[in-house]
């Protein structure tokens, strides 16, 4: 089958909507409001939806890999925003080198897991 997919767009849910859509526009994303309880972040071509929606297990259960051309320089920027100093909870993990490349990770406000990383 052919999809001819043009994008592929996650939800995820937010504790408290308005510091998350805070954080994320703070983390370099553009955020387009769709309604009062939800907006859909951009960057590049990829997006994804933040609802004002939370349930606990499925927000700790939500993990998104984004791709970037180069972690460690995304890294140093990431940690010159000091995220974890603006938003209670947010914590960010140092790039680690795997088989397959290598990957930062930062936990949103809501414990949304986001791997950042570069394939070799």
């Amino acid at each position: 089958m052919n999809h001819k997919a043009k994008s592929i767009r996650p939800f995820i849910g937010a504790k408290d909507f308005e510091t998350s859509r805070s954080f994320y526009r703070d983390l370099g994303f553009e955020e387009a409001t769709l309604s009062p309880t939800m907006s859909v972040f951009k960057s590049g071509n990829n997006a994804f939806y933040l609802q004002d929606a939370y349930v606990k297990d499925w927000i700790d259960n939500t993990m998104v890999f984004m791709e970037v051309d180069d972690v460690n320089h995304f890294w140093d920027e990431l940690v010159a925003l000091n995220l974890p100093e603006k938003y209670k909870d947010v914590r960010l993990v140092p790039v680690k080198h795997l088989d397959w490349g290598s990957e930062c990770f930062v936990h949103d406000p809501s414990g949304v897991l986001w791997h950042f990383g570069e394939f070799k």
